[in-house]
């Protein structure tokens, strides 16, 4: 059968290349390799050039000693602080204060948390009896942080040596710089093959994909896993709102507020994902209907020409809504065009499609690892031999949530009845369209 689909291939005229495979062609792989790689060929070099920058931001940073406030909101996750609380003294930036937020907690994360604090390992825990939702948890940190900076931090994640350092640095070198997205990457990716294959994902989407959405100035997502804040502009916009997808939401809250969004890969912090992939559906799907509810409702007002419209603005809502919502449907107008004109030769579409967007995935990983050489960091070379896993990861599992996610959220508003947030704050944020 192989065989007969590369005769089958190469038997083709450069137009029926086309006609049979344009989602590939003339779609993912001019967005997803042909462009990323020519932003990346141009990156990469500049950055080299930005070194006496990046050591003069430095310089001042260990000159000014600003202190940084880094928050922790969670719920059930004390297991999980210890060792953030560990990568945070051994920080090559000190001058930090640590906020611990316990959402509600009903295991020994009060106690795990009281403990390190009267070690003098959290300067300051607060424990919320009633729950009300991680926005909440955030804010109620935001009120008695005093740093100049806020770091934002899951409680399952802990942070690389020099992270809160070079998470600042954009900050110092750029004025309108609003908040700057660290670089996610996946701490527990030998627990399971779901875990591996979010390994590659997060490479491809985070290190490179937000990499280049930031050099092109339209990155739409500070991750709340980790990202850094002014203070006074989360203060001016009265900090985060409810519901999932917050972190999507406040970055596009600082953007209309004319500030710029950076991403810094150099700045890592290790997450814990899910190891199921029944989890991992439950938060895809939570995160996909967010896209729905902030940029196509709460934030549409981007899309529309006003006194404060710009344009970076609108291409980073609208590259979001045209290449996963739109362009969420060319699979099935995809699916009936070789059905009606192409029956005979589904088993070879289907085999060669499979080899176009292992050899995309395979491109990718290559551009990860150009990355990861050039922040002197090793590449993830064990992780190469799950890439033929990828095209039906990305092409069939997590369209399939994805798309049932838009369907939900459009019809039926489902993020206002999504257990991540307490009921009653899901009632209010729906009342006051949050």
């Amino acid at each position: 059968m192989i065989e007969q689909a590369f005769v089958f291939f190469i038997n083709l005229s450069g137009w029926q290349l086309l006609g049979y495979f344009w989602p590939f062609f003339m779609i993912d792989m001019v967005r997803y390799v042909l462009l990323e790689g020519v932003v990346l060929l141009q990156y990469l070099p500049q950055r080299k050039r930005k070194a006496a920058l990046y050591a003069a931001a430095r310089q001042q940073l260990f000159r000014e000693k600003p202190l940084v406030s880094v928050i922790v909101p969670g719920k059930n996750e004390g297991r999980y602080i210890p060792k953030l609380v560990q990568t945070l003294r051994q920080q090559s930036y000190p001058f930090y204060e640590l906020i611990v937020v316990d959402d509600g907690s009903d295991d020994a994360t009060p106690q795990i948390c009281r403990e390190l604090e009267r070690n003098g390992l959290i300067d300051c825990f607060i424990r919320n009896e009633i729950r009300g939702g991680k926005a909440s948890a955030a804010n109620t940190a935001l009120q008695f942080a005093k740093g100049r900076y806020i770091v934002h931090i899951d409680a399952d994640s802990y942070m690389e040596r020099d992270a809160l350092e070079t998470i600042l640095l954009p900050f110092l070198m750029d004025a309108d710089v609003g908040c700057v997205g660290g670089d996610v990457r996946v701490a527990n990716y030998e627990d399971s093959f779901a875990a591996q294959i979010q390994r590659i994902e997060y490479s491809k989407s985070i290190m490179v994909g937000r990499t280049v959405a930031s050099h092109l100035g339209i990155l739409r997502i500070v991750s709340g896993a980790y990202g850094a804040f002014r203070r006074d502009i989360l203060e001016a916009i009265h900090g985060w709102d409810v519901g999932p997808g917050l972190d999507g939401d406040i970055t596009l809250k600082i953007r209309k507020m004319g500030f710029k969004v950076v991403h810094e890969p150099a700045s890592v912090c290790y997450t814990n994902v899910p190891t199921s992939y029944t989890k991992l559906a439950k938060q895809r799907y939570r995160w996909d209907k967010s896209m729905i509810r902030f940029r196509l409702r709460k934030h549409r007002d981007i899309l529309w020409p006003s006194e404060s419209f710009r344009s970076s603005n609108f291409i980073t809502v609208a590259d979001n809504l045209f290449f996963n919502l739109l362009l969420d449907i060319k699979w099935v107008i995809y699916f009936f065009q070789i059905i009606q004109l192409s029956s005979g030769y589904i088993a070879f579409l289907i085999i060669l499609n499979y080899f176009f967007y292992v050899c995309a995935n395979l491109v990718q990983w290559l551009f990860s690892a150009m990355m990861l050489r050039s922040l002197n960091q090793k590449p993830m070379y064990q992780s190469i031999m799950f890439i033929p896993l990828m095209p039906i990861y990305t092409g069939t599992y997590l369209r399939l949530i994805r798309t049932f996610a838009y369907v939900m959220e459009l019809l039926h508003k489902r993020s206002y009845v999504d257990r991540w947030n307490p009921w009653k704050v899901s009632k209010i944020a729906k009342r006051n369209k949050l």
